[in-house]
């Protein structure tokens, strides 16, 4: 998605004439294979550090442009969300010191992101998806204001032709109905490129899949997403479903996501990708083209194929084959794009080291993994990976089948120090960055246990937002001290942190896990349940969801002293509640939550977004909030 002159509102005819020139560079590209033109013999690594903004309160800063000025280096751009930026860190020849020089440049990206981001009153964040993002940090406000993303967006939205909804499940469930693109904003990663010679690409590819689902499976780092636990790797999840562009026809026929694994190997040319890529996904973004890319060729001359790598770039497999040309000369590279930011810069160089050593060593010892794995299994890895991380199991070679834990330790790493040392890379560096993997899986603490832990030993303290938000300070702390995840102690619950912006808007206390009754309930229904949950008040909502009445404690009081309870007649919930009861919206300050309860003297607010019951505030919870900030201001005089 680097090329920036698009057609944002590209007519049919233009569309077609895009379409013969992606035709016409795919010839091209069969052209340049058998001519031998596309550089071979030499294999080198690079990478793109992805990062999260973050404001003094640990939530996402949309400071991207800001920052980005600041910096003032051509190494670091923009990606889609004004709260990311991303850094592309120099190629690298795949021998001797290599991955030490690669660290040593993204410490230094990472150290100059974080001066500037200071300068512009932000923090950054190695993380795959920020836990404290909100749903309302995912509007078109918050995207960077670039013509390729917003025409992305409207494309991708037309094609659907409806709003993204999905559900995942994992600790807990999240479901998201969304009418923009912006959810892919919530992904940030460490995207490894890997250059290849054409002739080996096909092999390779298919080593490339086979290591992915173990790779993944030890570095996990994004469990949570709008602050619920959901998979250890939720990116690939969410990734899937945020630039989906299948209609309703499309998914129940079975076609493919524009983010996908894939459904079969690579049989012999890197042409096959490009090819079922352009038959199954409709071009969504056009651009200018070169004339005539055949004749390029014949003269000697290596086309850059823009309309092939700008259609590659619509198109998010998790294992991408990318065609680049650098001083002249065209060459291949799988970019693997499943390895999440952070959660610091020495475990993103040591995940490189084993996937490029895993890559290398397989290549060494099988001449062909088909023959020793099916699809079917190595599809399934990846997704047990996403799902449950280094706890996942592995079906493996010889229809075997194993912890990821066990293969990683017993079988994997052992491989990827192998590889390595085929390419004649520093001994010192391979026990270095294998010896920071080995740590994480033997311990199994990686980024998503430690954060799933460190929530579960606040254990309930202070609201959802403030232990979310404990989270991401502890971790910006841990993150800036290069020590990897294994080396990391547990985060606490913030006792000294200004909550003040925890209580901004009734969306950061207010009740979610909400028990509701129908109108045609009975009345001793809705009592016994105010009894069993300690509550006074219960919404009454309809099969769908929407706010119907408010059943107070007060009004059964009335019931009872009217004489109109007992005596064998079923009073219904319909009878007492208050219709049209006050309501409030999540994004509403506290402060109008207040002011709207004391004008319309009530104990309780619904909060209903689009017509739907979403939580509830009471003056209990008013009181709880006022109480900490009354707390914290007194100490402050103190």
């Amino acid at each position: 998605m680097g090329e920036q002159n698009i057609e944002e509102h590209a007519d049919e005819a233009t569309r077609q004439e895009f379409m013969k020139s992606l035709l016409e560079e795919v010839r091209a590209l069969e052209a340049m294979l058998e001519k031998g033109m596309v550089e071979s013999g030499v294999s080198r690594i690079g990478a793109e550090q992805e990062m999260f903004l973050v404001n003094k309160a640990q939530q996402p800063a949309l400071t991207a442009l800001d920052v980005l000025k600041e910096l003032d280096d051509d190494r670091f751009t923009h990606e889609l969300g004004l709260f990311n930026i991303e850094a592309n860190l120099s190629v690298q020849e795949l021998r001797l010191d290599c991955l030490s020089r690669m660290e040593k440049e993204a410490q230094d990206v990472y150290a100059k992101a974080r001066e500037a981001a200071h300068k512009c009153d932000s923090e950054i964040a190695l993380v795959g998806i920020l836990p404290t993002l909100t749903k309302k940090d995912l509007s078109l406000e918050s995207m960077v204001p670039i013509p390729r993303y917003h025409a992305l967006n409207d494309a991708i939205m037309a094609l659907r032709g409806d709003d993204l909804q999905f559900t995942i499940n994992g600790i807990d469930q999240l479901s998201v109905q969304h009418d923009n693109l912006m959810l892919e904003a919530c992904n940030t990663s460490f995207q490894v490129h890997f250059q290849v010679s054409p002739k080996d690409f096909a092999r390779l590819y298919n080593i490339a899949q086979t290591v992915t689902g173990p790779l993944l499976a030890a570095a996990v780092n994004s469990p949570i997403l709008l602050g619920k636990r959901l998979w250890h790797e939720t990116r690939i999840s969410v990734f899937e479903y945020s630039v989906d562009a299948r209609s309703a026809t499309h998914q129940s026929r079975g076609l493919m996501p524009r983010v996908h694994f894939g459904d079969r190997w690579v049989e012999d040319s890197v042409t096959e990708i490009f090819k079922e890529d352009i038959a199954r996904f409709r071009v969504i973004l056009t651009t200018e083209t070169e004339d005539d890319p055949l004749a390029m060729v014949a003269q000697g001359i290596a086309p850059k194929l823009k309309a092939l790598c700008l259609h590659n770039g619509t198109v998010y497999r998790w294992n991408r084959a990318c065609y680049g040309v650098h001083k002249g000369i065209p060459h291949l590279r799988i970019e693997n794009r499943v390895i999440p930011s952070g959660p610091t810069v020495i475990d993103e160089i040591a995940n490189t080291a084993f996937f490029v050593g895993m890559m290398a060593g397989m290549a060494d010892k099988y001449s062909d993994v088909r023959e020793h794995i099916t699809f079917a299994d190595i599809k399934t890895n990846f997704m047990a990976a996403a799902r449950d991380g280094i706890r996942a199991q592995m079906n493996w070679f010889g229809d075997t089948h194993m912890p990821a834990q066990e293969l990683i330790l017993e079988q994997l790493l052992p491989l990827a120090e192998y590889g390595l040392k085929k390419y004649q890379v520093n001994q010192d560096d391979i026990e270095l960055y294998l010896g920071v993997v080995r740590d994480r899986v033997a311990t199994r603490r990686n980024g998503s246990r430690w954060a799933l832990e460190s929530l579960q030993n606040m254990n309930d303290r202070g609201t959802e937002d403030q232990r979310l938000r404990c989270l991401v300070s502890n971790m910006i702390e841990q993150q800036s001290t290069g020590r990897p995840i294994s080396d990391w102690g547990l985060a606490e619950f913030c006792e000294h942190q200004d909550w003040r912006e925890s209580y901004m808007k009734v969306s950061q206390f207010m009740a979610t896990d909400l028990f509701t009754v129908r109108p045609d309930d009975i009345v001793d229904f809705a009592a016994t349940l105010m009894d069993w949950r300690h509550v006074r008040h219960i919404p009454v909502e309809g099969d769908d969801g929407e706010l119907v009445g408010l059943l107070s404690h007060r009004a059964l009081l009335r019931l009872v002293a009217t004489g109109r309870a007992g005596g064998g007649k079923q009073v219904s919930v319909r009878e007492i509640m208050t219709r049209r009861p006050v309501t409030i919206n999540s994004d509403a300050t506290t402060v109008d939550a207040i002011r709207l309860m004391r004008k319309a003297q009530v104990a309780c607010l619904p909060v209903v977004d689009d017509g739907k019951l979403i939580g509830l505030v009471t003056e209990h919870d008013l009181i709880v909030v006022s109480s900490h900030l009354l707390e914290r201001y007194l100490d402050e005089d103190d």
